[in-house]
């Protein structure tokens, strides 16, 4: 499958080391099937006077029974539960690959109001419910990058 990677450079041979902390799914390198999602997160880069790059990779679509994948279909309470273990410093599990729904504006608008505590789990949740979930693929294991991801070229934005 066809996935996409924004930065401010090519990326032509990614890794995992490169990654921040405090992230929706910890460090890791973070990918996004939707070609729209990706080059709209580019355009950050542009509003703030910098070169914008999409990555384009394949992405092996059977990937090996040898990693461990975790997958989020819809902001509820254990995706909520564990973006708030990642965006604290803290690494939930030995997943090699997370596969749910990014924290776009509006999502990260009820994420901020709740990790503040103005807004109870419930509050979140009953707001989140309401927002389509879109893609973002977080890759932790730099094999995985290795073995089941191919770089097939960039485009300057």
């Amino acid at each position: 499958m066809k996935v996409y990677h924004s930065s401010t450079v090519v990326v032509n041979t990614p890794d995992t080391s490169h990654s921040r902390l405090y992230l929706d799914f910890g460090p890791g390198f973070y990918l996004t099937t939707l070609h729209e999602q990706a080059v709209k997160y580019a355009e950050r880069f542009i509003r703030r006077g910098k070169t914008a790059i999409l990555n384009i990779y394949e992405l092996n679509d059977n990937l090996s029974s040898n990693w461990e994948v975790k997958r989020f279909e819809k902001y509820d309470e254990t995706w909520l539960d564990y973006v708030t273990e990642c965006r604290s410093g803290s690494i939930p599990d030995s997943s090699d690959i997370i596969i749910g729904g990014i924290a776009n504006d509006k999502v990260f608008r009820t994420l901020d109001l709740y990790f503040a505590g103005y807004i109870t789990k419930e509050e979140a949740l009953h707001r989140l419910i309401y927002e389509k979930t879109n893609n973002q693929i977080c890759i932790r294991t730099q094999a995985v990058l290795d073995n089941e991801l191919t770089f097939l070229e960039s485009q300057q934005l």
